[in-house]
């Protein structure tokens, strides 16, 4: 049963008056990171609000800082965004076990985040990158530059691209969407809808383990989502050589629907607004890849001219 707090109330139960000027910077701010998080993972609110077992009403509360914002019902919130409490928070408190006392890992990890929230962002960039080459497997320059993927929003021309390379480099071609349905032996709309957001995750990472380990040289076609899902996105980033395909959020949206896919619009008066979040959200994680190139305005043939020229260049 979905519970629906009251999200007007103040903290000792009474009606809370108070009007969007004068509302909790903290739960004004912890409502962006929840839409933001939900905008990256490209989860619309009545998903979201249906992973975590809450109202929509609730949910919308929530991101706009007018919600009660119950501990037990954030964990929820974060559970369906398969991310932890910490990350929604911003903030983290140590974890305590049955016996009440804080786990050393959980202790490990509050002293991590603290010490990282407190540096900044030149310097996050720095250990992020530097962590990520610690922690991953060793993997040559020319190693990387066999296997290419492409990263981007949907629309982006990502497989009309990917292709049309793998054809003109006589490298074959790989759908990660095609392997994460043959790993999960279900639709991708069958896996979302029977078995959620966190078992989708899992199979996209068993898939990419997969084609990585199947395929020494590849171009890949990759989810747009699957930048959000850090381990996953790292492993992409250390294996392959990374290419974000970026058009404007209009061009995005008129391939989509050119392909016959109507979803988008589908009772969604806010499509292209969500598309612009979704977008803004993702930015400077699609910002990770090693190159990028604009296919607004291009055709295929020419986008696939800048695409080889961009690896030519990269690659001499």
């Amino acid at each position: 049963m979905r519970r629906d707090p009251d999200s007007l109330m103040t903290a000792d139960g009474r009606p809370d008056s108070r009007t969007a000027g004068e509302r909790d910077p903290y739960l004004t701010h912890l409502g962006e990171r929840i839409r933001s998080l939900r905008a990256a993972r490209g989860m619309s609110r009545k998903d979201l609000a249906r992973g975590a077992d809450v109202s929509e009403r609730y949910l919308a509360n929530l991101e706009t800082g007018t919600g009660n914002a119950s501990v037990l019902l954030l964990r929820q919130v974060a559970g369906a965004l398969d991310v932890p409490l910490p990350v929604v928070l911003a903030e983290v408190d140590g974890h305590v076990d049955a016996g009440g006392h804080t786990s050393p890992r959980a202790t490990e990890f509050s002293q991590l985040v603290q010490w990282l929230a407190q540096l900044p962002a030149s310097d996050l960039a720095r250990v992020r990158e530097a962590a990520r080459h610690a922690l991953s497997p060793a993997e040559s320059r020319d190693a990387r530059h066999r296997r290419i993927a492409l990263i981007g929003l949907r629309g982006a021309g990502k497989s009309t691209l990917g292709r049309a390379l793998a054809a003109s480099e006589g490298m074959p071609f790989v759908e990660l969407n095609v392997a994460i349905e043959q790993e999960a032996g279900a639709s991708l709309s069958e896996i979302h809808s029977l078995y959620g957001q966190a078992a989708y995750r899992r199979y996209e990472m068993r898939a990419l383990e997969r084609v990585l380990r199947d395929n020494d040289t590849m171009v890949l076609a990759t989810p747009g989502s699957l930048v959000s899902e850090p381990a996953t996105f790292n492993l992409l980033l250390s294996r392959c050589f990374t290419i974000w395909v970026r058009t404007s959020p209009e061009e995005h949206m008129a391939r989509v629907v050119a392909q016959g896919d109507m979803r988008p619009m589908e009772g969604n008066r806010e499509a292209m607004t969500d598309l612009r979040r979704i977008l803004q959200a993702r930015t400077p994680l699609y910002s990770r890849a090693d190159v990028s190139i604009d296919t607004s305005g291009q055709d295929a043939a020419t986008s696939l001219r800048m695409l080889q020229t961009q690896l030519g260049r990269t690659q001499a």
